[in-house]
């Protein structure tokens, strides 16, 4: 009796003991935006697989990229700082022109191996670690492998597919496939490989497509399907609109951009299809996300219409206007269904100690010192304790933003452009568009953010731009 009555007790800490921990799935689209997606809002892109995701998840509304442009952006995911702490503050190499008013500083062109990465921190946790992918965090030395990843497939220096999208890709990280392969399937390919060979044991898969980024190369399978959507459509003009010394594409009516969309949600519907037929769909989770908003700006000299449209966010990637860093995110925690939408602001430097959380693993919060555990809005709450979140930019790029920074708090906005001194004041809750500037009207507003923005700054040694000593004004 004694021996049944042991068994009872004992029986499910055994079962816990050797319950497998959740899988876990990070998805990250390159340059997609906010609108770029069925459950977003898009009526051209079609997105099937990625809504019907959202349906199984937490949808966040106020989710943004710590950078509008790559390398900042994925140096937060992995490390859970700000950009500027790490002083990883550009694309890298980047391209700081030297004949302008400003002079970019010189910012890092690897993550240092010091940091200690998310995959790292799994890793100690017995986790099988894979990349596939865009990597855009250094090259020899500093590649995945080198930052606690046990595999890597596609994960090099370089920011976009050297050769474009079909094999022959010239990466020397992955090898080619036959000719004609598409690439955004192929890393959806050795994903689904890293599974079949890893899925009786924990992993983090995290799966970096190098789609939608340039060049805008349509996927062949899916081309014709939305360039007859486009022919049905009574109105096929592309409308744009001026945005300093940019110009800004307003709608979304470019097939080929359509097809890599399309691609993209055909690959993560055979990678949620096969987590779902090895029976490990229930206990993983699913992260999906962009590192910066879509190419929806470039300047006017290019004389190039931009792929796609965030309206009604304003500008795009590599602007601090919403359009550049607001991004959509999906978090389906293992073992949920709920679905749900939060509208509490969360940030890329977030992902790293929730994902820690929700591990039950005590947070290392002197490597993650600027990201916020989500976890409880992932369990209904409604708000973080949190004051703001702000964005470090003091680069040109060649979407015609010029150096600044900006700060978000409540639902106030300051963007500070370092060119001219000006700062421009939004409330984005009535004003999402952010058209109207209300500096003028609220100045003691202005001065107080704008002292909390370079507060922040100083507190994270942030690099600067300078005056150029040899520009010459037109």
């Amino acid at each position: 009796m004694r021996k049944i009555f042991l068994f009872i007790i004992l029986f499910p800490l055994l079962i816990s003991c050797t319950q497998k921990k959740p899988n876990i799935v990070f998805i990250l689209v390159d340059d997609l935006g906010w609108t770029d997606l069925g459950y977003t809002g898009s009526s051209f892109y079609e997105s099937p697989n990625i809504d019907m995701l959202s349906k199984e998840s937490i949808q966040f509304d106020n989710a943004y990229s710590a950078a509008s442009v790559c390398s900042p952006a994925r140096a937060a995911i992995m490390t859970g700082k700000h950009p500027a702490r790490v002083n990883i503050t550009d694309w890298i190499p980047g391209n700081d022109p030297k004949d302008e008013m400003l002079l970019g500083p010189e910012d890092a062109n690897e993550l240092p191996l010091e940091e200690f990465t998310i995959a790292e921190a799994l890793k100690e946790q017995g986790y099988q670690t894979f990349f596939a992918g865009k990597w855009h965090l250094g090259g020899e030395g500093f590649l995945p492998t080198d930052q606690g990843f046990d595999k890597n497939k596609g994960g090099y220096d370089i920011g976009q597919p050297p050769h474009g999208y079909y094999s022959p890709y010239q990466n020397p990280k992955l090898s080619d496939g036959p000719k004609g392969e598409y690439l955004t399937d192929r890393l959806t390919n050795e994903s689904i490989q890293f599974i079949d060979q890893h899925k009786d044991e924990s992993f983090f898969l995290f799966l970096s497509f190098y789609s939608v980024h340039a060049p805008i190369q349509a996927c062949k399978r899916h081309i014709d399907k939305f360039k007859n959507k486009l022919s049905s459509m009574s109105n096929q003009k592309i409308h744009q609109r001026k945005e300093g010394k940019g110009i800004t594409t307003l709608d979304q009516k470019n097939p080929a951009y359509a097809s890599m969309v399309y691609a993209v949600d055909e690959n993560i519907g055979r990678l949620i299809d096969k987590l779902k037929e090895e029976n490990l769909y229930e206990n993983t989770i699913i992260i999906f996300t962009s590192d910066n908003g879509s190419l929806t700006t470039v300047k006017s000299e290019y004389h190039w219409v931009a792929p796609s449209a965030v309206v009604p966010l304003r500008a795009g990637k590599g602007w601090l206007y919403e359009g550049g860093i607001r991004v959509p995110l999906l978090i389906k925690p293992d073992n949920s269904h709920k679905s749900r939408i939060c509208s509490s602001p969360v940030v890329s430097y977030d992902f790293y100690p929730t994902i820690l959380s929700l591990l039950g693993v005590n947070n290392t919060t002197e490597q993650h010192i600027d990201g916020c555990d989500i976890s409880p809005l992932l369990d209904g709450e409604s708000t973080l304790n949190r004051e703001e979140v702000f964005w470090h930019y003091p680069h040109y790029h060649g979407s015609a933003w010029t150096p600044g920074a900006a700060i978000r708090q409540s639902d106030w906005k300051l963007i500070e452009f370092y060119e001219t001194g000006k700062t421009e004041l939004y409330h984005l809750s009535d004003d999402i568009s952010e058209n109207n500037d209300l500096s003028s009207k609220y100045p003691e507003k202005v001065l107080e953010m704008q002292n909390r923005l370079h507060q922040l700054q100083t507190s994270m040694h942030a690099n600067k731009a300078i005056l150029n000593p040899n520009y010459q004004k037109e």
